[in-house]
């Protein structure tokens, strides 16, 4: 049964990782994935060996000896467990993108636009790489890279320079992605399952995830696509803006941010910090919404959209519900070959074979800097969600271990050596028709330089702690 479990799972990951050749939504292969799972665990209850307990990170011992019913108890029990702990994940995500879109609702990043004041190539370029790198650590490098794209088509005019921008944008937006609780969701799973504090992880990644960032921007910046002047004259006059954009631009980014302090003033689990900044900022959107903004600022088709549904209501109406479902979908997955004790295996081989390749150098106990970038590389090819997740199962290192910085390093930054490899990749590849190869041939390497440089970056500030 556990091999059929194991084939399930190989099979869901693999319709994942091809789902645009499949052309199917990945959340359909991972909720399916997770059913199946779980129902061939209820099915063959009777005929596992072992359990593992998440709670000790321990095999049970004395499995075998229970009777039907304990087990059946045990498996409800743990099944309760994995979804409190994904449903955690899963708030938090749902507060953080309903602020992001209450404050697309009043067009406030459109105040980003007035950052840019010159008309040359490689300072633009830097803008921009700087632009992805802290608003991504803000609101994730999903919605950065997705704000950054929206507002580069509005300055850029030539699509063949702009490709350039939007791959060095991807770099940016993952690398800063990884050094924030907040900024990936790969990092945002290790900081809710209590891996990494934010103190530690801004400590030992800020300096790798900036050299990710900057040494590949440096690179481009020598490229004879950047060399010259942009033509901005030609961008067209913008239809008038509210006038709160910047205010809740402010209001909201400002609530996302005092999360991680509020989770370190009361140790409350991240998303009741998470629903506290969302009912702060909807309360500003709903008075805001109230005056004479909505309609008369507009044009008569959107002052009605507006004048009938309030910010909040507009905004969880936009928010990416595929996204959580294959959130919930994967994390169940994982928590499936975790429960079976599978994962706790799979961990013991590694830490038995990695020291016979000759790496001797290992961040935790056992494990080698080797697993961990292969890791890295392993994400650019298959979706990081589930490798994180399943290191989660894996490796037993306590909170703050070195081992889940340079997890959360190589997850998340890894991902963009190719452009199917991360969000941020793949909403870029959409909004501008990038194709896989030339991302290949024109930015991987860049990525690769500044992944690499990031990990040596890495092992010099994990001796600083």
């Amino acid at each position: 049964m556990e091999t059929a479990i194991i084939l399930v799972f190989v099979m869901g990951y693999l319709a994942i990782t091809l789902e645009h050749n499949l052309k199917i939504d990945k959340l359909i292969p991972a909720l399916v994935m997770m059913a199946i799972c779980w129902a061939l665990i209820a099915l063959g209850l009777e005929s596992f060996p072992q359990w593992f307990d998440s709670a000790n990170h321990s095999l049970m011992e004395g499995f075998g000896l229970f009777t039907p019913d304990e087990k059946l108890h045990l498996m409800e029990e743990t099944l309760l467990h994995h979804l409190g702990k994904t449903a955690e994940i899963l708030v938090f995500l749902l507060g953080a993108m309903t602020i992001v879109e209450i404050i697309d609702y009043f067009d406030g990043f459109s105040t980003i636009k007035d950052f840019v004041k010159t008309k040359k190539k490689t300072k633009i370029l830097w803008i921009f790489s700087i632009l992805a790198f802290v608003l991504s650590a803000i609101i994730d490098n999903l919605t950065a890279t997705i704000v950054l794209i929206s507002i580069l088509q509005k300055i850029v005019k030539d699509r063949n320079v702009r490709l350039y921008y939007a791959g060095l944008i991807i770099i940016a937006a993952n690398a800063g992605g990884a050094w924030s609780p907040i900024g990936d969701v790969t990092t945002t799973m290790l900081w809710i399952g209590k891996k990494v504090s934010t103190g530690h992880l801004v400590g030992y990644l800020l300096l790798p995830s900036f050299l990710c960032m900057a040494v590949p921007t440096f690179i481009a910046s020598f490229l004879p696509i950047f060399k010259g002047n942009l033509d901005i004259d030609e961008v067209a006059i913008e239809p008038k803006k509210s006038k709160y954009s910047a205010r809740m631009l402010y209001i909201g980014l400002g609530a996302i941010v005092f999360v991680p302090i509020f989770k370190m003033v009361t140790h409350l689990p991240p998303y009741v910090g998470m629903m506290l900044s969302l009912g702060i900022v909807a309360t500003f959107a709903e008075l805001y919404s109230k005056t004479k903004f909505s309609l008369t600022e507009f044009g008569d088709e959107e002052s009605e959209a507006h004048a009938s549904h309030g910010p909040v209501h507009h905004s969880l109406s936009k928010i990416e519900l595929p996204s959580i479902l294959f959130f919930l979908g994967i994390l169940m997955a994982v928590a499936a070959l975790e429960s079976l004790g599978i994962l706790f295996n799979f961990a013991g081989t590694l830490e038995r074979t990695m020291p016979m390749l000759g790496t001797e150098i290992h961040v935790g106990e056992g494990v080698s800097d080797l697993v961990v970038l292969l890791l890295g590389v392993a994400s650019a090819i298959i979706d990081n969600v589930p490798l994180v997740a399943a290191s989660l199962g894996m490796f037993h290192e306590p909170m703050d271990n070195e081992l889940w910085h340079f997890v959360a390093y190589s997850a998340g930054t890894g991902g963009s050596m190719l452009i199917i490899g991360s969000a941020a990749g793949v909403v870029a590849m959409g909004m501008e028709k990038i194709d896989f190869f030339w991302y290949l041939k024109k930015i991987s390497w860049l990525a690769l330089i500044g992944f690499l440089v990031g990990a040596v970056a890495f092992m010099f500030t994990r001796t600083l702690f």
